[in-house]
Parts: structure tokens; sequence; C-alpha cells
């Protein structure tokens, strides 16, 4: 097993009629802004319960935040802050309202011009405090300090991160789950085992026990899928299914092993350039990159084959080889396709476009082993046609 560092500073406050806690939380004299997407939580009965919890509280909102957030959105909310003298923020959604209220904290206290601080690449240490109503499990942005911001006028999507961007807490309310539409349980579903595959299919380090904490994440996914996506009222189902959602990604399973993260900045490419849902692009990568670099990857394979989907026969390659088919088919039982092909008409250039972009970035050693190329990209993406 690797050295390792590990702190998680966010509070976590799960259950059922949760969400009235909030005012336990944040400082008595803060003035608020409330950060939100569509509208959906007006319809589904959150947005009152929030407003209730802050009855005390001086409260802006700005709703609008869309999917993939959009910085020339999310710059607006910087006018408010100045203008409300704005002291706290509080994100009342999912992943998206999350990673754009994590962008807004940070930009609220930097001073020069706010892209910097995603194209920078600087670990962000300050920022304005917030916390977080989780109402879409899915990105585990909740509990942890990343957050990744789109910019449609140059067809970015990147990543920022940094101690200050932790939420103070998080209200986990199962609850909620009861009003998520399927497209978006099954993105949720997907998006969270395909953060665990990036973390566990890399290369054998005898770190035994992280690799059981991500294998029952795994099969908690795959338990509660079916489940979840029959019944959203389930509440056993929503609290496992929001529970292994945010386990997937708080930092806990990736310490002391290598990671990979290559499917999801190919991924995040593909959202930028085509507006596909995050999930859906993760499920485009996963099988082209896991048979591309199969030699490097086989031995995690084949025990996420035994381990987490029951395949006993074989050789290493087989089970292996099998590991690759099950996910595939875990995607496909959500309804999630896995073709590029399936999501726009024309893939030609497509790689290229792609490859191109990351090595304008200087991006050129991705992986747990830091060697998957440019050149390997275009193969990889081509195979995802």
């Amino acid at each position: 097993m690797n050295n390792f560092d590990f702190k998680n500073p966010t509070k976590i406050i799960f259950g059922k009629d949760t969400i009235q806690n909030i005012s336990n939380e944040i400082p008595e004299n803060a003035k608020i802004l409330i950060l939100y997407g569509g509208g959906s939580i007006k319809k589904n009965g959150i947005y009152n319960q929030v407003m209730d919890a802050l009855s005390n509280y001086e409260v802006v909102e700005m709703g609008g935040i869309p999917s993939n957030p959009e910085y020339e959105v999310l710059i607006m909310a910087l006018e408010i802050i100045k203008n409300e003298n704005i002291t706290y923020l509080l994100a009342v959604g999912g992943g998206s309202v999350i990673d754009g209220t994590k962008f807004i904290s940070a930009a609220a206290l930097y001073d020069g011009e706010p892209w910097e601080v995603v194209t920078n690449k600087k670990p962000n240490v300050k920022g304005m405090p917030f916390g977080v109503v989780l109402t879409l499990p899915a990105t585990g942005s909740e509990m942890n300090s990343g957050a990744v911001i789109t910019r449609a006028e140059f067809k970015e999507k990147m990543g920022i991160g940094g101690p200050a961007l932790f939420p103070q807490f998080s209200v986990l309310d199962p609850t909620v789950v009861s009003s998520i539409p399927h497209k978006q349980l099954a993105n949720g579903l997907a998006d969270a085992f395909t953060h665990v595959l990036e973390q566990y299919v890399t290369y054998p380090i005898d770190a035994i026990l992280q690799d059981r904490f991500s294998e029952s994440v795994m099969l908690s996914l795959i338990e509660v899928a079916p489940k979840i996506i029959e019944n959203p009222s389930n509440y056993k189902a929503a609290a496992n299914f929001m529970w292994s959602c945010t386990m997937a990604l708080n930092g806990l399973i990736q310490k002391g092993v290598p990671t990979d993260w290559v499917i999801h900045i190919i991924g995040h490419e593909l959202t930028a350039l085509y507006h596909i849902d995050h999930a859906c692009t993760l499920a485009i990568i996963t099988k082209s990159h896991y048979t591309y670099n199969f030699e490097s990857k086989k031995e995690k394979l084949a025990q996420l084959a035994e381990r987490v989907f029951g395949v006993k026969e074989g050789s290493i390659d087989e089970k292996a080889q099998a590991g690759i088919d099950k996910i595939e088919s875990f995607y496909k039982s959500l309804g999630i396709k896995t073709k590029l092909s399936d999501y726009i008409d024309d893939c030609n250039g497509t790689a290229e476009e792609i490859a191109k972009r990351f090595t304008e970035r200087g991006m050129i050693g991705l992986g747990e082993h830091g060697k998957v190329t440019p050149n390997d990209v275009v193969e990889i993406v081509k195979m995802s046609y």
C-alpha cells in the first residue's frame, strides 16, 4: 500500500427529515445565498423545507445553475455576493449545483479573473464557507473538494479542487430520491459505479482493505439498482443508494492505491463537445479503455469479475474479459447506451479532436502509469464509436 494523508472535514447529516437541521450548522449572523438548478426543488417540496429551516436568516436565492455548471451562469453569483454582502453559500441540488457552488466559493474570494480559479491548476486554499442539501445522489461532490466546471464558449470542461472546497456540512435525506426521474437515477448509479472503477481497476498493490471497500460499494450499487429504479420511494433502497454514491468519491477508497481517471478525462471532452450526459460518456469510454489497456489492467479486472460479479471459472484473461463484459451489461441494465454512435450521428474526427486538446494542454501521460498518450486516446475513442 502507498503512503497517504487523509482528512475529510465535511460533516454528514444523514436520514429522514434532516433538512430542518441546517440552521444548526450555519452561523447565526450569516447572510445566505441559496443556489439551485432548474427549479425542481420548488415542485418536490425541498425548497419549502429549506426556507422553513432558514426562517430566521436573511436569504437571497439564485436558480438556474445548469447541468455541467456553466461559467457564464456561475459568475452571475459573484455580483449577487458583492451587492448583497453574502457571507455563506448553500447548494441545494445535485453534483452540478454543488460543483458550481464550489467554483463560486473560490471565485468570491479570488483577486483576479474568475476563470483563473479553473485554469491556474493550483489547489484552492481560500473560499467562502458553504453547505449542501443533496437532492440527487451521483457525483459524491457533497463530501469531497473536487468540482468540474464547463465553459461553453471554449468547449471546455475542467476540474478544480483544494482544501477550501470541502462543504462544511451536507444533508443527505434519502426521501428526496422519490422524486428523481428514471434517467437521472440511472445516471447516478452509473456515475458512482464508474467512480469506484477509476480507483480500483488499476494494478494490485496489496491494499486489501481498500479493495474490499471498493468491492462493497460496487456490490451495493448493483444490488440496489433494480430496486431504486423500480420504486424510487423505497426508503431502504434510497438510503443505500445515496450513501453508496457518497462513499464512492469521498476520498476514502482511493487512499493508498493508484488511481486512473482516464475514463472521466475523456468523458469530460465528450460532454464539452456534444453535451452528452456525464454518466453516459463514462459508459461510452469504459469498455474501450479497459480493452485497449487490457494487459496492464487484467489482474484487477479478473479480481473484480470474481469478487463483484461472481465469475469463478477461467484463466485470468478470461475472467478479465468477463469483467469488462459484466460492467457493460450493468450499464445497459440501467438503460444507458454504450457507444458514441448511439448519441451523435457522425463520430468522425472526434478522437483526433480530443487528442489534440490533450496535447495542447500538455496532458501527454494519463492513467495510473502515466503512459496513456494522446495517440492512445485516439485509439480508445475510436474503439467506442
